[in-house]
């Protein structure tokens, strides 16, 4: 069952206000109305917690909370928009936590239009997605939100890049550097190796999107037809962090051994102690890997 309802530990994981903090604003300002169970245990609805953000976003940016305990939920939107300096990230967060819990996808998509229209695209992204899901990765695994909200989050935020690297002008040239892009067995986390992608286009290289889950004997394929390739990956929970060494040394073996080609690595493993060689490149960050593709040739 999808989670409408809500305890108190949720509503600090989602509002970065303490328990302790919002027991207070309730017993001193009836700030939430919750429902209360049997045992008189604290429930919320998705309109406390939508009223929460809100507060939240608002006492942050220096409001009192007395004062915006004494305000409608109009006067509070309308206190907001005065607030927003330009397309504030910290409130775009909160309008995208709100379509997630309410599987919005036309608030989604109208927030993103609206962005777009201040902000570039690698801006959206770094400043507003990157944070996003990270939070949602960890409401995740707290409990907080439901799979089902954070697919809903992730699959509208692949579609987004998708839809944005098809927009791209892809390059005409047989002759540069062709990337290919792939995520290792049993890894699927796929929204990073998609903006790579987006990045790689935009920069102006050819790419092949080969996507989740594939084995590195599957690599020796492209390289039967292509040449001058770099592959691509993301390491998020694969491989693990005991067999790493093992799944360098193998690419090396099966793949790079049979042709010249390199792999570039990122995502979180790639920030071990790990140094770079001729045939193995690693990036800490997306912003690292941008500016690296960025000073090579195109053709």
């Amino acid at each position: 069952m999808v989670k409408t309802q809500f305890g108190i530990k949720d509503l600090e994981n989602l509002s970065n206000v303490k328990a302790h903090t919002i027991r207070i604003w309730e017993k001193r300002y009836n700030l939430l109305e919750p429902d209360r169970t049997d045992t008189n245990i604290r429930k919320y609805d998705l309109d406390n917690l939508k009223k929460l953000l809100n507060v939240a976003y608002l006492y942050n940016a220096g409001h009192k909370i007395s004062k915006i305990a004494s305000l409608n939920n109009v006067q509070i939107q309308e206190l907001i928009k005065k607030n927003i300096n330009g397309l504030d990230s910290e409130y775009m967060l909160n309008v995208f936590k709100s379509a997630m819990f309410e599987f919005d996808g036309e608030l989604f998509d109208a927030t993103l239009e609206k962005l777009l229209e201040k902000k570039s695209f690698r801006e959206v992204f770094a400043e507003i997605f990157i944070p996003l899901l990270t939070e949602m990765g960890i409401l995740w695994h707290s409990g907080t939100i439901d799979p089902s909200h954070e697919h809903f989050i992730s699959e509208k935020i692949k579609h987004t890049i998708i839809w944005h690297t098809a927009r791209k002008k892809k390059s005409n040239s047989q002759n540069g550097q062709l990337f290919t892009l792939y995520l290792p067995y049993h890894e699927i986390h796929e929204i990073s190796l998609l903006y790579a992608n987006y990045e790689l286009i935009s920069a102006g290289f050819n790419t092949i999107f080969l996507g989740p889950n594939i084995p590195l004997e599957s690599l020796t394929h492209v390289l039967k037809t292509k040449k001058k390739v770099v592959f691509v990956t993301y390491f998020t929970v694969r491989p693990e962090n005991n067999n790493l060494k093992k799944y360098l040394t193998d690419f090396q073996k099966e793949v790079s051994a049979k042709d010249t080609c390199e792999l570039w690595i990122l995502g979180n493993k790639a920030e071990k102690s790990f140094k770079n060689t001729k045939s193995l490149k690693f990036f800490r960050d997306i912003k690292q890997f941008t500016y690296h593709i960025e000073t090579l040739p195109t053709s």
